[in-house]
């Protein structure tokens, strides 16, 4: 079984300042969506508290939010269990994903150069990331490029619920891109796509050109791929 990662110098002076729980919350979650901890692992106690360096009492505080989170299921006198993506859960993903993203992009149109903009960033970044073979930070970039969008609605309600869909997002585009690196450079010409479709003012197609984006992320994480995140079996 693969140890927890200890929190590196780096940045530990500001981690040290917040609430012993927060920082395994942190620390946990964060591992979790980069795969550093993937689905299956059993992460225990000592373990945590030894890589995050505190008593084992925030360790319990910290995991019990996550698993309110549905990131991890605590097992007494045994650990905390990473729970694997589910089928279930990709296609519930992906279909909340489609509604809201296609309904979106349709209003998007004509689009403003302020959104223009804000798009040709974030594809800027999440190339830069893919250069330097960050696979989580160009997952955050890819999740920022259709964020931006929803953002765009100027519609609240909406955002917030795209926004409940964030860590799943992150943690799915991290584990495509481990199943699939060459999927690293057809996400980017897909985004470019899109963008391209915004600034032609054609939201049919633009609706489409998302459409086949985000379905493909069904077709590459469920059955066979799923293998990767789900190893391990239940600790009872």
């Amino acid at each position: 079984m693969a140890s927890p990662t200890p929190v590196t110098a780096q940045g530990s002076k500001d981690a040290r300042r917040q609430p012993a729980a927060e920082r395994v919350y942190a620390h946990v979650k964060q591992a979790v969506l980069e795969r550093r901890y993937e689905g299956g692992l059993l992460l225990t106690e000592g373990e945590l508290a030894e890589a995050v360096g505190v008593s084992r009492t925030p360790v319990r505080e910290g995991l019990l939010r996550l698993e309110v989170e549905g990131l991890i299921r605590l097992y007494p006198k045994k650990g905390a269990l990473v729970l694997p993506v589910s089928a279930q859960e990709i296609e519930d993903v992906v279909e909340t994903r489609l509604l809201v993203e296609q309904h979106a992009v349709r209003r998007a149109v004509p689009v403003s150069q302020a959104l223009v903009d804000r798009l040709e960033e974030t594809l800027a970044e999440q190339i830069a990331h893919a250069e330097a073979g960050d696979l989580a930070a160009v997952s955050a970039a890819d999740r920022c490029f259709h964020a931006t969008i929803v953002e765009a609605t100027g519609n609240q309600i909406l955002t917030r619920l795209y926004d409940q869909l964030r860590d799943r997002q992150l943690r799915m585009g991290v584990a495509v891109m481990h199943a699939h690196p060459d999927r690293i450079a057809k996400n980017i010409t897909e985004h470019a796509d899109i963008l391209r479709t915004l600034r032609e003012a054609d939201s049919e197609a633009a609706a489409q050109a998302v459409h086949q984006h985000v379905s493909r992320v069904r077709h590459l994480v469920r059955g066979e791929d799923l293998r990767g995140l789900d190893r391990h079996g239940d600790p009872r």
